[in-house]
């Protein structure tokens, strides 16, 4: 299934990752059936180019606030700063949640970022279609 983002949330997810750069960014996607309805700015409370962690107490309020609008948790992002849009060994242990996909936008190359999406399952990797929609 693919992941469908409208343009203003890729937007939003790369000024994102230039506003943290050159540390890591992080955030939740919510909606329904792989479409995303809203994008949830996450703090990095590892405050580092290499490693991410969502603010624990951030998660738990955008976790209720999904539910309680009848979404679900359809994806998680994170910036790689001087890496490709790939998982990296560490997303790959840190692949909590299976239901979710798993979003990264590169800003190697910060005048071109890219956005990659993954299924990580049982330490296997599989890339997901990203479908960017206007409006």
């Amino acid at each position: 299934m693919a992941l469908r983002l409208r343009k203003n949330q890729v937007e939003e997810i790369i000024r994102h990752a230039r506003e943290e750069y050159p540390n890591e960014c992080c955030g939740l996607l919510a909606g329904k059936d792989g479409v995303v309805e809203e994008v949830y700015r996450g703090t990095n409370v590892d405050h580092s180019p290499f490693t991410y962690l969502m603010d624990p107490a951030e998660q738990l309020k955008f976790f209720k606030e999904i539910e309680a609008k009848g979404w679900e948790l359809v994806g998680i992002y994170h910036s790689h700063t001087h890496s490709q849009a790939y998982p990296s060994r560490t997303d790959v242990e840190k692949a909590f949640y299976p239901e979710a996909i798993y979003v990264i936008v590169s800003l190697q190359d910060q005048q071109n970022p890219v956005i990659r999406a993954f299924r990580i399952l049982d330490g296997k990797i599989s890339e997901e279609d990203v479908e960017v929609q206007e409006g």
